[in-house]
C-alpha cells in the first residue's frame, strides 16, 4: 500500500512557480526623459558608441521610420526635418537607472535575476493576485524612477517573454500579462510571430517557416523529436518553456564569471603603437578592477586590436595574442605588463604602413576565486600588491573613477569615444547635477 501511495504521489500535478520578467519601456530614451521633460511626446534617439547608429527610439521616432541600427548619416535628412532630437549612448546615467530600478523590484519580490541593463526576471510565488501585485510594482517604478515598465508573468522564462511582448504591444492589457492560465495562453500564443520568441534567430525562424511553423502556438505544438532534429537541443527547450515545463532555471545564486571582456571602439583611428597601448591600458585597468569587484583573479589574457574592416580605401590589419598569468592575478600592473607582451607580439611586422586601429580590446579568461587560485612556490596568502591595490581602488571609488591611473594609459587619450550628444551624467557626478531655476 506504502509503495501505492508514493506512486499516486509522483502522479500528482507539479506546482507551477510564477516567473515575471519586467522590462523597461525604450529604456534609454526613458531615462534620458526622467531629467528633460521637453523630450516627452517628441521623437528621441539614443546612437550607439562613437554616435554611429541608432540603438534606441521613442516610439514617435519608430512612427517617423527610424529603424534599429540605421546609421546616423543615413537619417541626417529626416532628423532636421522632423526635428528629432539626438543622444549619445550615457551609460554612466543608464547604468544608475537601471540599479535604482532594480531596487524597487527588490521591494516587491525577495528573488530578483537581472538579464540586461532594462530586463529583470522576478520570482512571483507566493502572490495570489499576481496582476495587481505587477501593477501596482509598475506604478511604484513609475512614481520614484520615472521610467515605464512592462511585465509578463508565466510558467517559464520564455513564455513570460512571449506574454511581457503582448502585454508592450495591446494596450487592453494596460502593461500586465499573466499567463499562468493556460486558456489565455491558448489565446495569446497564435498572435506571437514565430521570430518574436526568444531563443528563436533568424536561420532557425527561415527553417521554421520552411516547414509551416510562423506563430509561438505552432512552435508550442511541434514534435519534440522534430525540434531537435531542426534547431539542436536549443530549440526543443524553447518548445518545452512553450508548454510551460521551465529548462532554463531562476538564478536566485549569480554564477561564476568564467570569462570577461572589456572592449571600446576608438574615438579616432590610432596609427602608432603608443597611443594604441594607451588604450590597452585603460581597458586591462578596467579589467583588474572587474576583477577585484568580483574576487576573482585570471589565469589567461589576451589582447586584440583590428582596423576598420568597412574602411576598404585604408590598409586592413587584425592582430590578437594570449598569454598565461602566472601566478593568477587581478594586479593592475600583473595584467598591463601581459597586455603590453600581447601587443608588441601582434604588432604588424614588415614594411610599416600606416593602420588606423578603431577597436582594441582585453578578454580574460580561467576566472577563479581568489581564494581558490593555484599557489606557486612562493605565493604567500595575500600578494604583496595587495594594499596598493586596495589603496587604487578605494582612491577611484571615492573621488571618482580615473583620479588615479597608471602614467602609460597618457592624459590626451585621443582614442576615447565620441559622445558629442551626451547628456549631462545627473545622478552620479556632483558637476552635472540638474539645476532648478
Amino acid at each position: 500500500m506504502g509503495r501505492d501511495r508514493r506512486c499516486r504521489a509522483t502522479l500528482r500535478p507539479r506546482m507551477k512557480r510564477p516567473i515575471a520578467i519586467s522590462d523597461s519601456a525604450n529604456f534609454y530614451v526613458s531615462a534620458e526623459r526622467i531629467f528633460d521633460p521637453s523630450l516627452k511626446n517628441v521623437p528621441v534617439i539614443v546612437l550607439s558608441n562613437n554616435d554611429g547608429c541608432a540603438v534606441a527610439r521613442s516610439d514617435e521616432a519608430k512612427a517617423l521610420g527610424i529603424k534599429m541600427g540605421e546609421p546616423l548619416h543615413m537619417i541626417k535628412d529626416k532628423v532636421d526635418a522632423h526635428g528629432i532630437r539626438v543622444f549619445s549612448s550615457n551609460y554612466t546615467l543608464y547604468g544608475d537607472i537601471s540599479r535604482r530600478i532594480v531596487e524597487v523590484y527588490e521591494d516587491f519580490t525577495p528573488n530578483v535575476e537581472i538579464y540586461s541593463i532594462d530586463e529583470c526576471f522576478l520570482d512571483f510565488t507566493g502572490f495570489q493576485d499576481r496582476t495587481a501585485h505587477a501593477r501596482v510594482m509598475r506604478s511604484e517604478v513609475l512614481r520614484r524612477i520615472g521610467v515605464p515598465v512592462r511585465v509578463g508573468i508565466a510558467s517559464s522564462k520564455t513564455l513570460a517573454k512571449c506574454a511581457n511582448d503582448v502585454a508592450k504591444k495591446n494596450p487592453i492589457f494596460r502593461g500586465v500579462l499573466d499567463m499562468m492560465d493556460e486558456t489565455l495562453a491558448d489565446f495569446v500564443l497564435p498572435m506571437v510571430p514565430v521570430g518574436d520568441i526568444w531563443g528563436v534567430g533568424h536561420k532557425t525562424q527561415k527553417k521554421l517557416q520552411d516547414v509551416g511553423i510562423h506563430t509561438a502556438s505552432e512552435l508550442r505544438d511541434m514534435p519534440i523529436r522534430q525540434a531537435r532534429a531542426l534547431g539542436t537541443v536549443v530549440l526543443e527547450r524553447t518548445v518545452l518553456e512553450l508548454q510551460g515545463e521551465p529548462c532554463l532555471s531562476f538564478d536566485e545564486v549569480e554564477p561564476q564569471r568564467k570569462g570577461m571582456a572589456v572592449t571600446r571602439s576608438s574615438g579616432a583611428p590610432m596609427t602608432d603603437f603608443e597611443t594604441l597601448f594607451q588604450a590597452i591600458t585603460a581597458h586591462a585597468t578596467r579589467a583588474a578592477e572587474k576583477l577585484r569587484n568580483h574576487g576573482l583573479v585570471a589565469g589567461t589574457l589576451t589582447v586584440f586590436y583590428h582596423t576598420n574592416r568597412h574602411r576598404l580605401d585604408r590598409p586592413q590589419y587584425s592582430g590578437s595574442r594570449s598569454t598565461r598569468l602566472m601566478p593568477m592575478s587581478s594586479d593592475t600592473f600583473d595584467l598591463i605588463a601581459a597586455a603590453r607582451r600581447c601587443a608588441q607580439a601582434a604588432w604588424p611586422k614588415g614594411p610599416q604602413r600606416e593602420y588606423g586601429f578603431t577597436k582594441a580590446g582585453v578578454l580574460l579568461d580561467d576566472l577563479v576565486k581568489f581564494e581558490d587560485r593555484p599557489l606557486t612556490l612562493f605565493d604567500t596568502a595575500k600578494p604583496k600588491s595587495a594594499d596598493l591595490m586596495a589603496a587604487l581602488d578605494h582612491v577611484n571609488d571615492r573621488f571618482g573613477k580615473k583620479t588615479v591611473v597608471l602614467a602609460s594609459e597618457g592624459m590626451k587619450r585621443p582614442w576615447q569615444l565620441r559622445a558629442d550628444h551626451r547628456s549631462p551624467r545627473y545622478t552620479t557626478r556632483m558637476a552635472e547635477l540638474p539645476v532648478v531655476r
